[in-house]
């Protein structure tokens, strides 16, 4: 159970299921509608690898050049890493730690929210385990920066949002008004909810800090179902698990889970939590379809609504008419 509930899904690029549960703000009975804006939480990692991707088909960004090439001042490790290392947690950036998820400072740009961790060791030699990192993914986000020659968040609007007609895709600025952003909230002990404190996600843009619907969702994962928005060599850099340095798939591409289902075919996935935001999105290439779906509220168990099982039910459904 959660307050407010938004699912969407697409097929074949085409949005075939669109709808609210629930409300945005309990105390004004306010309604969540397909229009209602989330907090999307790490499946900003999919719109921020599909934004690098564009730049690995321009020329202006080597996935296996040193980090250092683009971000020269971040401190050296002792070990060379790279942006495909980055984007796949094998480069032994850490993740949080402490209450560092509830950061509440506004940081002025994307190189400023690095030094939260930049000092910090690293937790393993380059290539030699898959450690999830979120400061990993703000980090190709100054990447980014560098090799677009503009700031990372009106990159990804230039290069990702407007083209895929994504309009209710805009950061979560802590400093402004948003009318459409949905209350944030958490599980009470013994039932019902309260809001969660407010935070600033201006440190992660890149790795979390994304407001989105479950339609702009759809659309995004719809346009990884053929080349055109991004070529058939992005994909395959995206949709390919990354190995470890002794040869183990770790089941993660560029910023993408790769799994599969329970009859065997492949799904590309990212689930995100944030404080009052949970989200999934979820492709199935062979039945072309995608699901989205979002929630105001903390650890909001998603998971148990099985999204593979309503994409399949979805596909039988399509799949007789």
């Amino acid at each position: 159970m959660v307050p407010g509930l938004s699912v969407a899904v697409g097929e074949d690029g085409k949005i075939i299921w669109s709808e609210g549960f629930g409300f945005a703000d309990l105390d004004a009975k306010k309604p969540v509608t397909p229009q209602t804006l989330f907090r999307i939480g790490s499946v900003s990692k999919p719109l921020t690898a599909a934004g690098l991707m564009l730049l690995v088909e321009k020329g202006k960004v080597d996935l296996d050049a040193d980090i250092h090439r683009y971000v020269p001042d971040f401190p050296d490790k002792g070990h060379r890493f790279t942006t495909r290392q980055l984007a796949g947690h094998l480069a032994g950036i850490r993740h949080y730690r402490g209450q560092e998820f509830y950061l509440n400072r506004h940081y002025a740009n994307v190189r400023e929210g690095l030094r939260i961790f930049e000092n910090d060791p690293l937790l393993s030699v380059p290539g030699e385990k898959y450690s999830y990192s979120s400061y990993g993914f703000n980090l190709i986000g100054m990447v980014m920066e560098a090799s677009a020659g503009k700031d990372f968040l009106s990159y990804m609007a230039s290069a990702v949002f407007t083209p895929l007609a994504m309009t209710n895709t805009i950061p979560d600025d802590a400093t402004r008004a948003i009318p459409r952003r949905t209350r944030f909230y958490k599980s009470k002990d013994g039932g019902g909810f309260e809001l969660e404190p407010d935070v600033d996600n201006s440190y992660k843009w890149a790795s979390g800090g994304f407001l989105s619907t479950p339609e702009d969702l759809v659309r995004f994962g719809s346009a990884h179902l053929q080349p055109g928005f991004l070529t058939r060599a992005s994909f395959d850099a995206l949709f390919t698990s990354q190995e470890t340095n002794d040869g183990k798939k770790t089941g993660y591409g560029i910023g993408w889970d790769i799994r599969k289902d329970k009859h065997g075919h492949p799904i590309w996935m990212h689930t995100g939590g944030s404080v009052g935001g949970t989200s999934v999105l979820l492709i199935q290439p062979d039945s072309r379809m995608v699901l989205a779906m979002t929630a105001n509220c903390t650890d909001a168990p998603l998971d148990k609504a099985n999204p593979a099982a309503i994409i399949e039910a979805f596909s039988a459904l399509f799949s007789t008419k």
